[in-house]
């Protein structure tokens, strides 16, 4: 079988792999199904984590602060017209609403800037899944094959971060 052939078949297994332990079932029963040995699936379900890892990583450095800085553009240029809106309208009614607008645009700007816990967490996980990454290639739980790519897309993913 040529390397090609070996490469589609071992991603068609890991994609079956990631469906069936996204439906619950055991390794030892996804194994079963796939009629392979426990330490192929174990194995696809590392190196499966290890590109979900990379995955959530770059949603990290790349994704997140793209987001955050649109969002806060955006909501600096709203509070900017909801406060122009209520300097020149006479209309009591519309200048309270505008207000009250305006005062929500100074929430969920505070909320933005001090909420930093969802992405603490995040980057918590990440290193946690590198150090679990890092000590499988220790122990010798990952493929000699499989050490070089995990290690190397570890590094080029991350820019030496984590």
């Amino acid at each position: 079988m040529s390397s090609a052939a070996k490469q589609r078949e071992l991603d068609w297994r890991r994609s079956q792999v990631l469906e069936l332990d996204s439906q619950g079932y055991t390794q030892r029963e996804i194994a079963s199904r796939l009629q392979v040995d426990l330490a192929a699936v174990n194995r696809d379900i590392q190196f499966l984590r290890h590109k979900a890892q990379i995955s959530l990583q770059k949603h990290i450095h790349e994704t997140v602060p793209e987001e955050y800085q649109k969002c806060m553009v955006g909501m600096k240029s709203i509070l900017k017209k909801t406060l122009q809106i209520g300097e020149t309208v006479t209309d009591p009614r519309v200048k309270l609403q505008a207000h009250a607008v305006a005062s929500d645009c100074y929430k969920f700007i505070l909320d933005m800037s001090t909420n930093a816990g969802i992405v603490s967490d995040a980057l918590k996980y990440v290193a946690s899944q590198k150090e679990q990454l890092a000590a499988l290639v220790r122990d010798g739980d990952i493929e000699e094959g499989e050490k070089e790519i995990q290690i190397t897309t570890t590094n080029n993913a991350t820019g030496g971060v984590f």
